[in-house]
This record gives structure tokens, C-alpha cells and sequence, in this order.
């Protein structure tokens, strides 16, 4: 079963264990400056406050960080408040919109 599940989410390419991302602009200052790599996993048992995630927001991809979770939805903040676009700007977020977990750098 498990395999046949693994199978299906591998053929539509929406699996994948690690991801390595390229940290743009300076919204995760200081935590994540501009240019570092990110290393994560799609791979997660569940999400708690003070998690790095990269979410789909609008068709982009953005590393911010959970700020609280509420059944499946989830807030999200940059490290940066004056340069982020995030939960204040867009508002809560389905848990569907987190693409993977940062593993490294941790934080």
C-alpha cells in the first residue's frame, strides 16, 4: 500500500526527499542571509511554531518561518519584518501550501 502511494506521488513529481534552495533577498535576516543554501525535506511528521518551511505562495516558492498552527492552516512571518511579505500581508495559509521542512542550516 505504502508503496503503491509512493509510486503515485513520485510519478506526478510532487515527491521529493531532500531539496536544496538558494536563500534570495533578505527576508530571513539574520537567521538566512541572502545567497546561503537551504536543505530540505518533504518528508515531515508535523509542523510547530518556530519551523522554517518553504511554502507556494502566488507560484513562488518562499522560505519563511512558522509563527502558529491551527488545525491545517498555518501563519507564517520572516525573520525580517521590515523586508518580508508574509502572514500579515497574505493571511493564513492552508498546510498544502508547505513544499518542505528546512533540515539545515537549523536554526
Amino acid at each position: 500500500m505504502i508503496t503503491m502511494q509512493l509510486s503515485r506521488i513520485w510519478k506526478n513529481r510532487q515527491f521529493s526527499l531532500l531539496k536544496i534552495r538558494r536563500v534570495v533577498g533578505s527576508s530571513m535576516q539574520p537567521t538566512l542571509r541572502a545567497n546561503a543554501l537551504v536543505y530540505a525535506t518533504s518528508l515531515y511528521r508535523r509542523l510547530m511554531p518556530g519551523d522554517i518551511v518553504i511554502i507556494n505562495h502566488n507560484g513562488l516558492e518562499k522560505i519563511k518561518r512558522v509563527e502558529a498552527v491551527q488545525g491545517s492552516e498555518l501563519f507564517v512571518l520572516g525573520d525580517n519584518a521590515l523586508e518580508s511579505t508574509d502572514s500579515r500581508t497574505f493571511g493564513w495559509l492552508n498546510t498544502s501550501t508547505v513544499q518542505a521542512k528546512v533540515i539545515w542550516p537549523r536554526t
